[in-house]
């Protein structure tokens, strides 16, 4: 078997992220100012890991946090199947007192296990489940063992809980922040160990 190392990072930050508005899938937003930094930062720290395949989403966001990487030479392959969850009517909404407590009130909803439950217009983690294990089945199946990964927060979440076969009633112990990293290695029995999780020291060192 071809045992993975997985380099896993949420992209840097964008407008969106900064002014607290509701980013899924359904807004293709670049990073910013900070997260081109975050994304430098990062690089400068790795760049000396001789990855093998890079991926990221259909949305730009992760595409620029890694550009550094990709424009080395190393194949890269965007993966739709890992793309941000849809928050349906929502997207592009700020966060204020009254979504802030709907948000509340959905988590709520998955931690009990109603795992179908979804924003209006928007996908459930069940839902994102499904095309996230296609996703990560291509990556297994996919070239090479060392591996960047760069996606969405609640998309990681969903991920992570895949890959360690928990419960997605958990997903929320899997914190994150921009550029943050989760380092994976796979065992010889094909489950993997977590190296690192939510990683920003490579941040730290920048001034972030």
């Amino acid at each position: 078997m071809n045992r993975k190392k997985i380099y896993l990072v949420r992209h840097g930050q964008t407008d969106f992220n900064l002014r607290g508005v509701v980013q899924g899938s359904g807004i293709d937003a670049p990073i910013n100012e900070t997260g081109r930094a975050q994304a430098k930062a990062f690089y400068e720290a790795y760049q000396n890991i001789a990855f093998d395949q890079v991926y990221h989403t259909a949305l730009i966001r992760t595409r620029q946090s890694i550009e550094s990487f990709i424009s080395k030479g190393i194949p890269t392959t965007a993966l739709p199947e890992l793309n941000e969850i849809s928050w349906g009517d929502y997207e592009g909404t700020p966060m204020t007192p009254e979504e802030g407590e709907y948000y509340k009130h959905m988590l709520h909803q998955w931690q009990m296990g109603n795992l179908d439950y979804a924003i209006a217009g928007g996908e459930s983690p069940n839902v994102v489940a499904e095309r996230m294990r296609k996703g990560i089945q291509k990556i297994l199946e996919g070239p090479g063992e060392t591996i960047l990964v760069c996606m969405h927060g609640r998309a990681m979440r969903i991920f992570l809980s895949l890959i360690f076969n928990y419960d997605l009633r958990y997903m929320d112990q899997f914190e994150h922040s921009n550029l943050c990293l989760y380092l994976l290695e796979q065992l010889s029995d094909g489950t993997f160990v977590l190296r690192k999780g939510n990683d920003r020291e490579h941040l730290k060192a920048a001034g972030y």
